[in-house]
């Protein structure tokens, strides 16, 4: 059977470095822009950027006995902004286990999964309880 010609734009193959590096300091800006409202909302930020073997969580932050491991999705386009697949959520979901095994505050009592959305102009949306550990 002979392949069949792709029709659709090439691949477009890595990003140019200069691209990837704007690409990246916007998401770091957007993850600094982040922790300022989640502060702004009365929030107190435990730990940015964790690392775990299991995942990596951009924001872990606590409001009374509430404890949100926020996802920041910056892009430059705001419809792009709301892709999370679900292998990326149980992804996160892991790495909040992994942190919370290690925590031994017993006044944690609601644990709660978020998303931050960042583009350019807009005002960032945070959705509270995106999902749920279980979904």
């Amino acid at each position: 059977m002979a392949a069949r010609p792709h029709l659709g734009r090439p691949h477009p193959g890595p990003p140019h470095p200069d691209r990837r590096r704007a690409a990246q300091r916007f998401g770091r800006l957007a993850e600094h822009a982040a922790r300022l409202l989640l502060r702004f909302k009365g929030y107190s930020i435990l730990a940015c950027d964790l690392r775990t073997p299991v995942g990596e969580i951009d924001i872990v932050a606590r409001r009374g006995a509430v404890v949100a491991f926020v996802e920041v999705k910056s892009r430059a386009r705001a419809p792009d902004a709301d892709t999370l697949s679900p292998a990326q959520r149980r992804r996160i979901v892991r790495a909040a286990e992994a942190f919370l095994s290690r925590q031994q505050d017993p006044r944690l009592e609601c644990v709660r999964f978020d998303l931050m959305l960042m583009a350019p102009w807009r005002w960032p949306r945070h959705i509270r309880d995106a999902w749920r550990a279980d979904d």
